[in-house]
């Protein structure tokens, strides 16, 4: 990536976050700009050229960034999570969506002056499905392409299946009354499975069970799962989570035939992650408590993905399957970190 390439970051301080940016400074020259609503993590601010604290649907917050900084990419991570975001639907979609809407408009503003579309990456999720029923899942929701059971039952799935749309339209339809040609921004989006990192503890997502139970066995404290041994979910670690973005927003515009993408890498049952973890840890104090409302959201989502598409167009391919997750990554990383 040349050394005129400057980033934008929002959300900086999340899982994801962290590992963009570690891996951005550690391997492009591109002048890296971050924001979050909270400081930035010191592990962090070298990485960085600049750091701007704010809230990201203050538009005072876009304004500032747009008049100092011309960006050649967005990657958009900041948001609420699930469980935090049905607590409080009505921020979470105020942080998610709006949120989202006024970076759009940042972006379309940005390709205008830049001449060219700013590339605007956008981490979406299998919250944006939804089936209705345990046993409708069993049935029909074992694989599950992008266009399939798009019916959401959480405020965090239809704000990121809203923005999916809101990108689209950005990339597609988008056109000020002020401008004689439409500027449109080149929006690509990546569906996650649940996201499994050693270095960043949880912070509120429904598929937070995998980690937690990691996190807390490592660090010989009890843990109740909130969701059943045979919950079943696709997980991926945050190595290949990361790969996945740096490979979509370096794949050609022309070999991309869709802009919203599943990925994916293994998809255990929570009984399957508890033998993993009981391997490196056989002391761990892990139970099964399932928490109805968030049993409810896990089983409306699909036991896997299919992932073809991104095979297909741009090259997708985990590097970490769900033994080497465990073997090579999760347990060394979490030993050194509660050591």
């Amino acid at each position: 990536m040349p050394t005129d390439e400057t980033i934008l970051i929002t959300g900086a301080n999340g899982e994801i976050g962290h590992g963009l940016i570690q891996h951005l400074c550690s391997s492009h020259q591109a002048r890296i700009v971050a924001t979050d609503i909270v400081p930035l993590d010191s592990s962090l601010q070298a990485a960085c050229h600049t750091f701007v604290q704010g809230d990201i649907t203050d538009p005072a917050l876009a304004a500032r960034l747009g008049g100092e900084h011309v960006f050649t990419t967005i990657y958009h991570l900041a948001s609420i999570l699930s469980t935090k975001g049905e607590r409080d639907p009505e921020l979470a979609h105020h942080v998610n969506v709006d949120g989202t809407l006024g970076l759009l408009r940042l972006a379309s503003d940005q390709s205008g002056k830049l001449g060219r579309p700013v590339k605007f990456i956008y981490p979406s999720s299998i919250a944006a499905y939804g089936i209705p029923d345990l046993e409708t899942k069993q049935r029909d929701g074992r694989v599950v392409r992008e266009d399939e059971w798009c019916f959401p039952a959480t405020m965090y799935g239809v704000n990121k299946l809203t923005c999916e749309h809101l990108g689209r339209y950005y990339a597609q339809h988008y056109r000020r009354l002020d401008q004689e040609a439409p500027m449109r921004i080149d929006f690509r989006g990546l569906r996650f499975p649940g996201l499994i990192s050693a270095l960043t503890v949880p912070t509120g997502g429904t598929s937070d069970y995998g980690p937690e139970m990691l996190h807390h066995a490592a660090q010989s404290k009890p843990y109740a799962c909130f969701v059943r041994p045979d919950s079943q979910l696709p997980f991926m670690v945050m190595p290949d989570a990361i790969t996945a973005l740096l490979q979509l927003e370096s794949a050609r515009r022309e070999n991309l035939g869709q802009l919203i993408y599943n990925v994916t890498s293994f998809s255990p049952t929570a009984a399957e992650i508890l033998e993993m973890i009981l391997r490196a840890f056989p002391a761990a104090q892990i139970t099964f408590a399932p928490d109805a409302r968030r049993q409810g959201i896990v089983d409306s989502w699909p036991a896997d993905v299919d992932d073809s598409a991104a095979r297909r167009e741009w090259g997708w391919k985990p590097a970490y399957d769900m033994r080497r997750s465990f073997e090579d990554y999760l347990i060394p990383s979490v030993r050194q970190r509660y050591a």
